[in-house]
């Protein structure tokens, strides 16, 4: 432990030097009367040592907040920072705190308490009538059960070990969110003798390896969160082309995990692939939920078996896949250690054998159907309505190769996904990853500044808070290209209730019967300009100059116009802009 000299080091500045030395650059704020000596703190922060502090980014809405962070944490790998206030902030994490712990996202959320005095006994007493309003009797409980670790700053003199800690916890795999709280009086405490955390003792856990005796040599993997260490697609593609015949098929879990242009996969479905059926061997590889039991299981002689960081899905109650062997590993340590067996291995040479290839054939022959029956269903005169087939494929042909899709909606693209179900993500978790791929550009060498596309629907849209996310782009000059794929309201109610019910009342409602229509539809696009701080549009004309643009497109040629200027638009000048597509 170093010790340093700062007659005003106090805890809440503590917090924010053990984040920097541990490598957190960025934090996302929603500050309250909870945050006085946070305020203070960031201040002297900003003043004293702006190269060596936090950068701080304001946000309206705490879902924004957490969202962005998410985003942020997928591209990076680290935990940045999300700040809210007491009991109220915490709650308004909402979907976000379900998608960072399902999604393994490593994040930091720190929240302050109410003073515990309220006679002005210390520094940071109960100074408002809100005080005696937002003490809930366990604060930590409404997060605890979505983050890998809760804990409490009661001291500044082990602030930094609490924090330390507490990356750790989020930084280990399964990755996920932390909280951590502390109370106005604790904040604002002065540290005598501040001091800094040697990181080299505050590692999180290093990967685990797979047993020899689990290696196998099957022809189907299902993945789902693989994607996340960048690194392993090219090894699932190096373990494909090793074994031929052998499929991969995408859950969707969070990143893209195979190339969908490669012989072997077998596309992205949410669990829903008849390839499980057809499978005489699965390796679970990273996935939450492999097939619905109910509809696509394997058959019972399938040999099954999972490595993944967390086999036993400890943070879901009901989980009862079945395999006959299962492996806490590192995703990548595995695939490493699969492919250099089978390299050198006898299986190597038996997979030169005829019946080897003969499926191999088959294989490349497969995805050109699926592609040609794909490809069936784009209606791409310049007057044709739009769907998610015509306007999957302009996004794939008119954008720039190298574009990162957040997607909320469906298309065929390089993509992020949420992994899960809080819809809204995308708001806020476009910017983050955008702000991460700007932020890697000096270490990485990247020749121009990242083109992120986010892909919503209306009703996900709707649903955390877009006008925040809007103005925190504008502000931060944080320029992305957002499609909202507008239907006019939530179908996914709709097709659930079909499911269970599908020949009763539902079967020809109305979007207005079942409480499911948005209808009157808001104009996305003038929402988008108007939230982000620019002039609003006059007679259709837009305003020259204005950081955000929003536009409506109802058809193919209108949508391929606009799609054209977004390049130039969001990479060259810098500015936002959001392309309403009105679906019938």
């Amino acid at each position: 432990m170093i010790y340093l000299r700062d007659s005003s080091y106090t805890t809440a500045f503590a917090l924010f030097d053990a984040l920097w030395e541990a490598g957190i650059t960025a934090c996302f704020v929603t500050v309250g009367s909870d945050h006085p000596s946070i305020i203070e703190a960031i201040i002297k922060g900003k003043r004293e040592r702006p190269e060596t502090w936090p950068r701080f980014i304001t946000c309206p809405s705490e879902i924004t907040a957490i969202s962005m962070t998410d985003g942020y944490a997928r591209v990076s790998g680290r935990p940045p920072a999300v700040i809210v206030h007491v009991d109220v902030g915490t709650q308004a994490l909402g979907q976000g705190l379900h998608n960072a712990s399902v999604g393994r996202a490593p994040v930091f959320i720190f929240a302050g308490m109410c003073p515990y005095t309220e006679a002005g006994e210390k520094i940071g007493s109960r100074t408002e009538y809100m005080h005696w309003l937002q003490e809930a009797p366990d604060q930590k409980a409404t997060a605890r059960q979505y983050c890998r670790y809760t804990g409490e700053i009661r001291s500044g003199l082990n602030a930094k070990q609490t924090v330390a800690r507490a990356l750790q916890f989020a930084s280990s795999a399964p990755k996920g969110p932390v909280y951590v709280t502390s109370a106005r009086e604790t904040l604002a405490e002065i540290i005598e003798k501040p001091y800094s955390l040697d990181q080299e003792y505050w590692k999180p856990i290093g990967p685990g390896a797979l047993p020899t005796e689990g290696v196998e040599e099957r022809p189907l993997v299902i993945t789902g969160y693989s994607g996340r260490d960048k690194r392993c697609p090219d090894h699932l593609v190096a373990l494909a082309d090793l074994i031929p015949g052998l499929r991969v098929h995408d859950t969707g879990g969070s990143d893209l995990c195979f190339p969908f242009s490669h012989p072997a996969s077998q596309g992205f479905r949410l669990s829903t692939d008849n390839c499980t059926q057809n499978a005489d061997m699965i390796l679970l590889l990273e996935c939450d939920v492999p097939w619905i039991p109910s509809k696509n299981p394997p058959a019972h002689n399938t040999r099954i078996y999972h490595l993944d960081i967390d086999p036993l899905n400890q943070q879901i109650p009901v989980s009862f896949f079945p395999a006959h062997g299962r492996w806490r590993a590192d995703c990548y340590t595995a695939l490493n250690q699969l492919v250099s067996y089978i390299t050198k291995s006898p299986f190597g040479k038996a997979l030169q054998h005829v019946s080897y290839q003969e499926r191999k054939t088959t294989l490349v022959e497969a995805p050109k159907e699926r592609l040609d029956e794909i490809a069936t269903r784009c209606r791409l005169d310049d007057e044709e309505s739009l769907d998610a087939s015509n306007i999957g494929y302009l996004l794939k042909r008119t954008l720039p190769e190298s574009t990162v899709f957040v997607i909320e909606a469906v298309t065929y693209a390089h993509w992020i996904g949420c992994g899960a179900t809080g819809i809204g993500w995308s708001n806020g978790a476009a910017l983050g990853v955008k702000m991460a791929l700007d932020d890697a550009v000096p270490t990485t060498g990247r020749p121009q500044p990242s083109f992120v596309c986010q892909v919503v629907g209306d009703g996900s849209f709707m649903c955390a808070a877009p006008s925040s996310s809007l103005w925190v782009a504008s502000k931060y000059n944080i320029p992305v290209l957002t499609i909202v794929l507008n239907n006019g309201g939530f179908n996914a109610p709709r097709k659930s209730t079909q499911i269970v019910y599908p020949e009763g009342l539902n079967k020809g409602a109305t979007g207005d019967e079942m409480n499911i229509s948005f209808e009157p539809s808001p104009n996305y696009a003038a929402l988008a300009e108007a939230a982000s701080g620019s002039s609003a549009s006059r007679g259709g004309i837009q305003i020259e100059g204005q950081w955000m643009l929003g536009v409506q497109v109802n058809a193919v040629g209108s949508l391929k116009t606009e799609l054209g200027k977004a390049s130039k638009r969001i990479l060259e000048a810098g500015k936002g802009m959001l392309i309403e597509a009105l679906i019938p």
